[in-house]
């Protein structure tokens, strides 16, 4: 018995070595793998940065640019022209007030337009106030619009100051320009008499320019107008107009995204931009690139923030955070990783087939060599017999009459032992080679108990017991069972010889045979009086070779093979053979065949 612990002690120690080198192998995999996927990972996420990058780089564009390209007179909500003419192009001599296109424009980014002069006060072209409130909300703005960007106002007056923001707005140095006003009552030319020295390019800049200084001569229009008497002509005067614009900055001012600018016209300064929705512009540019990043943020850029790996935007102070990657998004099995997995379950089917294939060998050697012993002893006790008894009768040592018939009827039971033993045996290997048992036809229930009665009662007889069948009702007689004859001959022969074997001693020497129909079943049943079997031992009844050579030699004759082969011969036959638990003493089998009425 110890060659089997020698076979699991070597198999151990071999599916030990080839496990932990199972393991190091995938784990230095799983290792290159992930580094693998975290290089490819970094370049896409790297290459989409770019493209988001630019994305929202090119979106924020068009509109910086619109706001840089507004000229600094239009901060007001109405300002003067120049010139005006009629339909029948006859020039009109009084002065035409425009409206601003910041007081009707509406843009989704931008709450407020807004402009600060020196003394600190906040105004806007979409709050006019007094007369201008009265020309605009009619035409051009709503009275709950002008509220509203009243209440943007205050709100920005709260959170602004004046000093910090302008030190904070670098200021362009342009020379002075050398232009005629006409008279405030529009008589008069309006001539450019500088010098005509420039370039095309200086020329154009030159051209802006003078559109930007039209509301420093509307200024002094209205300063004339209020000082000089009403019949006071001006001469033409030459005047000196300083007009700088510093580029418009984008800054953050306590959570606010300002765009904003220094202006200074003739020495007076100005912070002149608008104050832009920071939450609708973060949601605009996040759909811009969802395809890509779709939990991207942006976050504000602050001074000590620093760069953050070049993730911070050219138009904006805003740093571009991208979130989680696509990959981690997806969280989809690399194919290295799912290729291990069948691995592994592949490694795992061998080593259990390859366990069950060693448990199955090992235990069909411990089976044979328990079916070797019990057969031997089996074999043993009869052969003993027949040749003490047949040497007697050789050699003419009995020579009474009646121990001779007594002598041939042992040696006649032995013989019937032996012979029900190889049949037995002969028939399990026939199953266990996989060839078909005898043909199952419809046989009725009365004939098939009726062909196998007289050898059933003179086995019961040899054990000194009878057998009882019980009389079959008119229905039951008109049972067909579906079954093979010989093999229910087989099973019910040996229920009948265990009963003889196990209940031989019973103080009630009787086996009852009974029938009963269950719907399309039909079951016999073999019951006995004798011990009935232990509770340990029902588990272990129908397997075959159970009985090993010292179970054998203290128990009733037999291998343990008679219940394992009368069950598969019933389950071949569509059938089942079972053990039913009774209430008194004695053992109980179940026979349960297909059956059909007449």
């Amino acid at each position: 018995m110890s060659r089997p612990w020698h076979i699991w002690t070597i198999f151990s120690l071999c599916a030990a070595v080839g496990l932990a080198a199972m393991i190091w192998l995938t784990t230095m995999v799983l290792r290159l793998d992930r580094d693998t996927a975290r290089a490819w990972q970094r370049t896409d996420d790297e290459a989409n940065t770019r493209v988001a990058l630019w994305r929202t780089d090119s979106a924020l564009v068009p509109l910086i640019a619109r706001e840089s390209a507004r000229p600094y007179f239009v901060y007001s909500s109405f300002y003067p022209v120049e010139r005006a003419y009629t339909r029948m192009f006859n020039k009109l001599e009084q002065d035409v007030l425009m409206p601003s296109p910041l007081l009707t424009q509406v843009s989704p980014y931008i709450r407020l337009h807004f402009q600060i002069d020196a003394d600190g006060v906040f105004t806007s072209p979409q709050v006019p106030e007094g007369d201008m409130r009265a020309l605009a909300e009619p035409d051009y703005a709503s009275g709950e619009d002008i509220q509203t960007a009243a209440a943007w106002l205050n709100e920005l007056r709260a959170i602004v100051d004046r000093a910090a923001l302008s030190a904070a707005l670098p200021l362009e140095t342009k020379k002075p320009v050398e232009v005629v006003l006409a008279p405030p009552s529009g008589r008069g030319n309006y001539e450019n008499r500088h010098q005509q020295r420039q370039t095309p390019m200086q020329q154009a800049e030159q051209t802006q320019t003078f559109r930007n200084i039209q509301e420093t001569q509307a200024r002094a229009r209205a300063f004339q107008s209020s000082n000089a008497p009403a019949d006071n002509v001006w001469n033409e005067t030459n005047w000196f107009t300083d007009v700088t614009e510093g580029p418009l900055t984008p800054i953050w001012n306590d959570k606010a995204l300002l765009l904003a600018r220094r202006v200074s016209v003739n020495g007076a300064e100005y912070v002149q931009g608008c104050w832009l929705d920071w939450s609708a512009i973060e949601n605009w540019l996040g759909s811009g690139i969802a395809d890509i990043f779709p939990q991207a943020r942006f976050e504000p850029l602050l001074e000590t923030a620093g760069d953050n790996g070049g993730r911070a935007l050219a138009a904006l102070p805003v740093r571009f955070e991208p979130g989680p990657s696509a990959l981690e998004l997806a969280a989809v099995g690399s194919p290295v990783k799912i290729f291990l997995i069948i691995a592994w379950g592949c490694v795992l089917l061998a080593a259990l087939a390859v366990v069950i294939l060693l448990f199955g060998t090992i235990s069909l050697s411990e089976r044979r060599g328990a079916f070797v012993s019990a057969v031997t002893h089996e074999l043993r006790t009869p052969l003993t017999t027949f040749r003490l008894y047949t040497d007697l009768l050789v050699d003419g040592i009995v020579r009474d009459e009646d121990k001779k018939r007594r002598y041939l009827k042992t040696l006649h039971a032995e013989a019937s032992r032996l012979g029900h033993l190889v049949e037995n045996v002969l028939a399990y290997a026939r199953l266990e080679r996989g060839r078909a048992g005898a043909r199952v036809e419809s046989i009725p229930l009365s004939e098939l108990l009726y062909q196998v009665r007289d050898r059933l009662t003179d086995r019961a007889a040899q054990a000194g017991m009878t057998l009882s069948i019980e009389p079959l009702s008119q229905p039951l007689a008109e049972v067909y069972v579906h079954a093979a004859a010989s093999q229910v001959d087989q099973i019910l022969f040996n229920l009948v010889d265990n009963a003889c074997k196990y209940a031989a001693a019973a103080d009630t020497k009787q086996i009852h045979i009974t029938a009963e129909r269950r719907g399309e079943t039909l079951s016999l049943r073999v019951r006995d009086h004798g011990p009935g079997i232990p509770p340990g031992e029902v588990d272990r009844l129908f397997q075959p070779f159970h009985k090993s050579a010292r179970e054998a030699a203290h128990s009733a004759p037999g291998v343990g093979l008679g219940l394992a082969l009368s069950r598969r011969l019933a389950r071949g036959m569509g059938g089942d053979l079972r053990q039913i638990q009774t209430a008194g003493d004695g053992a109980c089998f179940e026979l349960v065949l297909r059956s059909k009425s007449l």
